[in-house]
Formats: structure tokens, C-alpha cells, sequence
């Protein structure tokens, strides 16, 4: 059976991905932070289309922690589905960036790299035992990792979005002999609640945004979670190694 968990998942890009999974027949681990009720929703929308989930709670940002996550995936996904093993995971975590380069402290900065870099570095390690040969693994990067279009007061996310990146690739690699593909995808502007809900509190941002994007409009979680869903999936059975941006064409 295939199952898949994705870190992250308690609203935005990590719930549409868990309900495109769910549809393409997948069990889905749904794992959250500081937002339960969020990811009890998650859960419920998996339902809603014939599918099942588990939410299980995950600091990204502290891996010390990761032991015991790992042990209690290993609990939900045997009591659940009567499986040993998950065949995706999809690092998603995160929070945006928007604090200029001058005035980024360094404790802002080693959050960045442990919630962003750190954490799903040493969380895919953690739970590399669990991922059965043939598996598939994403993680999302942004567009604000490229070079072309650069907003300031993200030198810091995208710095790490772009290790993201690369990390991707060296997996793709290493774990090419157990038939593992990895991958990372690249949101444009997306209208998640990264940044504090800032699209609700800052709606005057959208317009510019939507200018630069050659579809012309901001993109929506499901955009991405479509896109990670087929990543996960036999359909990408060729796939490895690769970024792929799903920002509309922006700053195209």
C-alpha cells in the first residue's frame, strides 16, 4: 500500500498535498506544529475523498525529537494500515522570510537553517529505514531560490530553499541504489499562511505579485500539492533529481 507522509501539513500547500495523495490511493501521515486544529482538518478533507490519515505532532525545528517521531510513525502506520514501511515523505515545513539582510539577527538566522535545512536533512535521515525501496521523496524549495526576480528580506530563506535544492539532488544520487527518487519543487508566490497570513493581513501585495506571474493570477496551494502528488506517484517513475518550478511563469 502506498503511504505517504508529509511534514507540514496542517494548512496551505502540505493539506493540498495530503488530499491529492489521498486520492491517488494513498494512506497519509499528516504531521503539524502549533496548528492541531488545522491539521485535524487535514485529516477530516483526506476523509472527505474516500481516504485515510493520521496526525501526528512534529517540530521540524528540533531534532532531537525526531527519535520519537520516528517511533510514532511507526505505531500510527501499523495500528492504521497494518504496514511496516511508507513509501513517500514530502518536507515541507517552513516559514517565510521578509527580514532585510541588515537587520536579520542571528537567532532568526539559525531558525531559518534548522526549520528550513537542518530539520529536513536530519528528519529524512531519521526516517530513511521507513522508506521502502522505490520510494519517492519531495521537498519544497521556492523560486525565491533562483536568479531572477529576487525580493529583499529573503536572502536568509533563500539561501536555505536553495540547499534544498541541492540536497535533493545528492539524494537523488545516494539513494538511487534502493530505486529512491527525490525531487524538489519551487513555488512562486502561493497563497499559503506562510508569513503570518500575510496575503489575508497585506492583500495590497497581491496586485504586484499577479503582474509579474504570466498566468496571471497567485497561485494556489493546490497548484503545488497537485504537482508534489504527481512527483509522488508511479506516473513519475523517471523523474529524479530535479527542480521543478510551479510559480505561474512568474517573473517570467
Amino acid at each position: 500500500m502506498q503511504i505517504t507522509i508529509v511534514v507540514g501539513a496542517s494548512s496551505g500547500i502540505g493539506r493540498a498535498t495530503a488530499v491529492r495523495a489521498a486520492q491517488g490511493g494513498a494512506g497519509v501521515v499528516v504531521t503539524y506544529n502549533s496548528n492541531a486544529e488545522g491539521a485535524r482538518e487535514t485529516v477530516r478533507l483526506v476523509e472527505e475523498v474516500g481516504g485515510t490519515a493520521v496526525a501526528l505532532p512534529l517540530d521540524v525545528g528540533d531534532s532531537a525529537t525526531f527519535g520519537a517521531f520516528r517511533a510514532a510513525v511507526v505505531e500510527a502506520v501499523a495500528a492504521t494500515w497494518g504496514e511496516r514501511q511508507v513509501t513517500g515523505l514530502v518536507n515541507n515545513a517552513g516559514f517565510g522570510g521578509g527580514t532585510p539582510f541588515a537587520q536579520l539577527s542571528e537567532e532568526l538566522l539559525d531558525r531559518t537553517y534548522r526549520v528550513l535545512f537542518k530539520g529536513p536533512y536530519l528528519l529524512t535521515q531519521t526516517l530513511l529505514p521507513l522508506i521502502a525501496d522505490g520510494g519517492a521523496i519531495v521537498n519544497t524549495a521556492s523560486s525565491s531560490a533562483g536568479t531572477a526576480g529576487l525580493s529583499e528580506g529573503y536572502s536568509a530563506y533563500g539561501s536555505m530553499k536553495g540547499a534544498v535544492v541541492v540536497l535533493s539532488r545528492y539524494l537523488a544520487k545516494e539513494l538511487s541504489g534502493r530505486g529512491i527518487r527525490v525531487n524538489s519543487v519551487s513555488p512562486g508566490p502561493t497563497r499559503t499562511r506562510l508569513g503570518g497570513d500575510a496575503f489575508e493581513k497585506y492583500p495590497e501585495v497581491i496586485p504586484p505579485l499577479v503582474e509579474r506571474t504570466a498566468l496571471g493570477r497567485l497561485g494556489e496551494p493546490d497548484d503545488v500539492g497537485a504537482v508534489i502528488a504527481f512527483l509522488l506517484s508511479d506516473a513519475a517513475r523517471w523523474v529524479t533529481a530535479q527542480d521543478i518550478e510551479v510559480s505561474g511563469g512568474f517573473n517570467l
